[in-house]
Formats: structure tokens, sequence, C-alpha cells
């Protein structure tokens, strides 16, 4: 049995999710103590229940531990199972990081998988946004082999939540090395600018015109998507997701929420400020995927390397946890002003 120490690395969540998943994978039953210990409230908040709960769904597993508060689990794998299965989180706790729970375990299923989550939020903070997901995440994982789809049924904010999405995915037979250390010359600028219920006030477009006339001014041209949503009539809100591409193949995302007192041009700003950080770095990753990738460089065959320009907590949390559970080898070296995350053969 593994035995995993929440409160080491980044001492939060993402402690929790990847081990469940690397567990589920490696079919070897894991111990998870000091739950959250170096967050404000400790233990399984109701995502992270739910997570839990949807993973073992995948597996079959058998847990103990599991209720709301709890700072210790016991996740005991059976076989991975293809099919449908649903979750529901109850709040307006992130969706996308309970799909970045489970992902990796479907990817091993041996058919297609689907996974409907309600009551729950596609953009809050702390979390990456659904749309970041799509338009990042995805298509890079499907150059590593991964094939994966995210249908947002309803759109879901703090506080009341209420979102719903359907993912897909097609298991992989062997994933696919990711090797990618030049940056390149850029193709594309793009995004995606949501409000739900809010068109009156024009919030999508001023999010998406904020976001262009600060790339604009650092000598960026951005093709931006307004979606004017009315999926979900209960709880408001917005959030925008950009993405530069690559002739070398390298997607760089970044991604900003609306939240109250904040204005729609502050929230396009802070989006496009992270994205141009990001450019002007010129990595291969933006520095959320890059802690996104671990898990399946980790369980590719082959070596793997990309650059970075920063080394997160969640990075180095993830790197940790891989070695730990896959028993692999990252080797992290500076390299200018990036960070060259590389796993051996």
């Amino acid at each position: 049995m593994f035995e995993i120490d929440g409160s080491q690395k980044s001492g939060s969540g993402t402690i929790l999710r990847l081990a469940i998943a690397l567990a589920a994978i490696a079919g070897q039953p894991v111990h998870i103590y000091n739950i959250r210990q170096k967050r404000p409230q400790q233990g399984l908040k109701p995502q992270h229940l739910e997570a839990v709960l949807a993973a073992a769904k995948l597996c079959n597993a058998e847990v103990e531990g599991a209720t709301r508060g709890s700072r210790e689990i016991w996740f005991k794998p059976q076989a991975i199972r293809s099919g449908n299965f649903e979750a529901e989180i109850g709040t307006a706790g992130s969706i996308p990081m309970l799909l970045i729970t489970v992902l990796p375990i479907c990817a091993f299923a041996k058919d297609t998988v689907r996974v409907h989550v309600t009551n729950g939020g596609t953009d809050v903070t702390y979390s990456p946004t659904i749309n970041y997901l799509r338009n990042v995440f995805l298509p890079v994982l499907k150059k590593m082999g991964l094939y994966g789809d995210i249908t947002v049924q309803k759109y879901g904010y703090y506080p009341r939540g209420m979102g719903e999405i359907i993912m897909t995915v097609e298991p992989s037979s062997e994933l696919k090395p990711f090797r990618l250390e030049t940056f390149g010359r850029l193709k594309s600028v793009k995004g995606v600018s949501v409000c739900t219920f809010l068109a009156e006030r024009k919030v999508a477009e001023r999010q998406a015109k904020a976001a262009s006339v600060y790339l604009a001014e650092k000598g960026y041209t951005a093709d931006i998507q307004i979606v004017n949503d009315r999926s979900n009539p209960i709880q408001k809100g917005s959030s925008i997701a950009l993405w530069a591409e690559t002739d070398t193949g390298a997607v760089l995302g970044a991604d900003a929420i609306g939240q109250p007192k904040k204005t729609s041009e502050a929230v396009g700003r802070e989006a496009a400020e992270k994205l141009y950080a990001e450019l002007t770095a010129k990595p291969t990753v933006d520095m959320h995927l890059g802690d996104l990738l671990i898990p399946y460089i980790a369980l590719a065959e082959s070596a793997s390397t990309f650059l970075v320009r920063t080394l997160s907590d969640h990075l180095e949390t993830n790197i940790w946890l891989a070695e730990k559970i896959l028993n692999v080898r990252f080797n992290v070296k500076k390299v200018d002003n990036l960070y060259r995350i590389e796993k051996g053969d």
C-alpha cells in the first residue's frame, strides 16, 4: 500500500487528486493522511470528496474515510471500467479539478468512458477554466495519443455553481512521449470570452476587447470568440481563456474569472497579462499545463521533455508523487530563464 503524507510539498488537494488517480492506474491501494494540511480549511471539501468518489466508480474501489472534512482516506482500486458515470459536486466546487482527477484513469479503460458532472463550478477561482481544459489541455493530450472531448451543458460560477458538463474519453493503448524544447514562431493567438446572462452589460465583449487591446499594445493580434451564454439562469458569471500556438506545436494558455466588484476590463486584462508573461519567456508549455502534464509524461513509455518558465508548487508536487508511486525519475534543470523538465526512458 502506498503511504502518502498530504502535508508534504504543496500540502494541497493536488496530492489527493493525483495520488488517487495514479493508485487506480497502478492497481495498488493508497492511504492518504494529513489531507490538505496546508490549506486554511483542511480535509475533504465537497469537490475533493466527489473527485474521490468519481474515481472510485471508475475502478470499483473500496473507499474508507470518504466524508466531508476527513483528513485521511484509504482507497483500494480494482480493474478500471468503461461506460457511463455520473458525478454531482453539489456546490460551486471546481468541475475542472474533478476532471483532472479522473481523466488519467479514463485513459486506461478498455473502451470509451463518458463522465457526466452536474451541480458544480465550470469557471471558479484556484482552478483552470473549463475552456482552458478544452482549448489548451485536451489538444496537447491529443498529441500524446489521448483523445478527450468536453461539452458544456451549463456554465457554473461561484457561489451557487449549477454547472454541468459531459466529458468523453477514448482510452489510449499507449501514451506517446511529449518532447518539445523549441518555442518556434508564433502562429496565432486565440481565445473565448464567455458571460452567462450578462449580455445586456456586454460583459463578454468587454473582456475580449480589454484582452485584445492589451495584447495589441504588446504587438500581438488576438482572435477572441464572444459567447453570450444563457445556459444557467440561476448563477450569472463570466470567464475568458486565451491561448497561443506556435509552429513547433507549443500551446500556451491563460485565463481569468469574473468576480463581484471586478470589472470586465480587469478580467480581460488579467488573462492577457498572464498570456503575455508566457509569450515573453517563450517556454514550450505554460506554467499550469506543465503540472497537468506530469502524470501523462510519467505514464508514457519513452523519454519526454518540455520547458516551463517557473517551478510552481503544483509542478514540484506532481513530480514528487509520480516518482514515489510510479517509480519514474524526472530531471529538472535551469536553462537560461526557463526550467527544463525531463523524464527518462
